[in-house]
């Protein structure tokens, strides 16, 4: 587990972690994050709620508020960051 802090206008890579699934719980602020196999699928996400990321799932994260958003992640890989896949062709069927 460890905690993140999306600063506003913040935006991750597109990627993919292939053996873990992760879950997020957001502490305070809102996050969106688009996923699927082509980023089709979006999702917000406010302080309080739980997002759930499968295993091999592309998706990208980022934060249009104007407040951080800071999350805890649980993974169910400690080396999580080996399995880490950036996925390039994916940051053009995004806004932003």
């Amino acid at each position: 587990m460890h905690l993140l802090t999306i600063p506003p206008g913040g935006r991750a890579k597109a990627h993919l972690h292939e053996n873990h699934e992760t879950a997020i719980f957001v502490v305070s602020g809102v996050s969106g994050t688009y996923w699927g196999e082509r980023l089709e699928h979006h999702e917000t996400v406010a302080a309080g709620a739980l997002f759930y990321i499968p295993a091999g799932v592309p998706h990208l994260p980022y934060n249009a508020g104007s407040e951080p958003c800071v999350a805890v992640i649980a993974r169910t890989d400690p080396h999580e960051q080996e399995s880490v896949v950036l996925r390039p062709d994916l940051e053009a069927l995004v806004p932003g």
